[in-house]
């Protein structure tokens, strides 16, 4: 948690708020890959693609 409050706290003082809809975009796009690792929602995360 602590990294969290760190990475804010660059982000707010070097002014660099473009990162964050970055980093959002990668955490959602690892999230939906560990999904469709072991899931049973794996043919309907494919069918995105």
């Amino acid at each position: 948690m602590s990294f969290l409050v760190e990475f804010w706290k660059f982000l707010r003082v070097r002014k660099k708020f473009w990162l964050v809809p970055f980093l959002l975009a990668v955490v959602l796009f690892g999230g939906l890959l560990l999904m469709a690792e072991s899931s049973a929602l794996t043919p309907f995360i494919y069918s995105l693609f």
